[in-house]
């Protein structure tokens, strides 16, 4: 394969495997005068960040360090141009673009906030070179693809890298090959940190306190067991799920974004407890039902986010309308504690188990953004259904 095709697609690869293939889209033509442009080598969207990524390789066999660092210094200019133009032209007309999941989503640019990625893909970079470019009007950063392999590696989540990436551009500059250093520094800097504080109280009586850094020091999945890919099964099954089929393309891209916003940290604990729970519902006597839930709140820049995970014995009409009321009154609840319906987002997913042999669990989940509208005699109706008890 001609290498600098190589490179786009082992950069694409690595971010769809470690992170989610619905987040990486492959490159659009748009007409500019009489003739077309290609709008980036590749963009991740996730939420309301998006990132233009610019894949530069080097072809022929690398000359001395000085002839090395003026060819670097030269593309990464020519990348920052390319992604600064990509923004600016999808800001004047919204394209069409495919992402590694084979589904189309009409790119807008000012839905977004934007930063410029230079990823060179260079096996011969001399040592202490940092690239140096004018500004662009937006966040910007160099990486080696090795750099880029170790983010995905490392976090296992498109919306932890881009969240890393908004931070490093803001960082001064380091020698390129060197991001796993600043990745360790800004880890042991978040580990010291001490926590943030959040009233317990939000979620009813029993609420409980946790924090995790934001960027964790130990690898994603690095524990002895496999219950981080509890969590990435769940996206996985929202992401081929019916669905795609029901709602917008970027209402269904909004949706997994929101549920790969649960901190890298904490995926393993949450997988596990989802799998103590899915076992805990199956041992019911015959006849009976059973629910496990927990749920967490944290705050985040644009407005507080609750998610609500649920174990129950089986699927059927009636448990998904009581999971439907019980995910809307914990929604009205904390609005109302908080004083802020508006910007409160809560996502509730639950698993029952499946005894068709062909998987282990079927995944329901529940979107709820800003006022629940909930009647005083409905939230009367729900609170008999779902009292609040401790631990929440």
């Amino acid at each position: 394969m001609e290498p600098g095709i190589g490179a786009e697609k082992a950069a694409h690869t690595a971010a769809a495997t470690w992170g989610l293939p619905d987040f990486v889209f492959q490159a659009a033509l748009t007409r500019k005068g009489s003739g077309q442009r290609e709008l980036g080598d590749r963009l991740l969207l996730s939420g309301k960040r998006g990132a233009v990524v610019q894949i530069k390789s080097r072809t022929v066999k690398p000359k001395g360090d000085a002839e090395e660092r003026t060819w670097i210094q030269k593309v990464t200019k020519k990348a920052m141009s390319q992604a600064k133009g990509t923004v600016r032209m999808l800001r004047l007309q919204p394209a069409d673009m495919v992402n590694g999941r084979g589904t189309t989503l009409s790119v807008t640019g000012d839905a977004y906030e934007w930063m410029a990625v230079s990823l060179l893909d260079h096996d011969h970079i001399p040592d202490d070179t940092v690239p140096t470019f004018a500004p662009i009007g937006m966040p910007a950063l160099t990486l080696t693809r090795r750099d880029w392999d170790f983010l995905f590696d490392q976090l296992r989540s498109t919306t932890a890298v881009l969240d890393y990436l908004f931070r490093a551009a803001g960082e001064p500059p380091i020698a390129l090959g060197d991001e796993p250093v600043r990745y360790y520094e800004l880890a042991a800097a978040d580990a010291a940190a001490p926590p943030g504080h959040i009233d317990t109280e939000l979620v009813g009586p029993g609420g409980r306190h946790f924090s995790t850094p934001l960027l964790p020091q130990v690898p994603a999945g690095a524990g002895e067991t496999n219950t981080h890919l509890v969590i990435r099964a769940v996206l996985e099954d929202v992401a081929t799920s019916l669905l795609r089929d029901s709602v917008s393309e970027s209402d269904r891209l909004m949706v997994l974004a929101d549920l790969d916003r649960l901190p890298v940290g904490m995926r393993e604990e949450w997988g596990q407890l989802l799998l103590d729970m899915l076992d805990d519902v199956q041992q019911a006597p015959d006849g009976h039902v059973k629910w496990r839930s927990r749920r967490q709140l944290h705050e985040e820049a644009d407005g507080d986010r609750q998610m609500l995970f649920v174990c129950a014995t089986r699927f059927d009409k009636y448990m998904e309308a009581g999971f439907g009321n019980f995910v809307m009154l914990r929604h009205h609840q904390v609005g109302e504690r908080t004083g802020r319906p508006d910007s409160l987002c809560s996502v509730g997913v639950m698993l029952t188990p499946n005894y068709s042999g062909k998987r282990p669990w079927d995944t329901t989940l529940v979107k709820i953004l800003g006022p629940s509208h909930l009647t005083p005699e409905e939230v009367g109706e729900f609170g008999k259904l779902w009292p609040e008890r401790g631990n929440a």
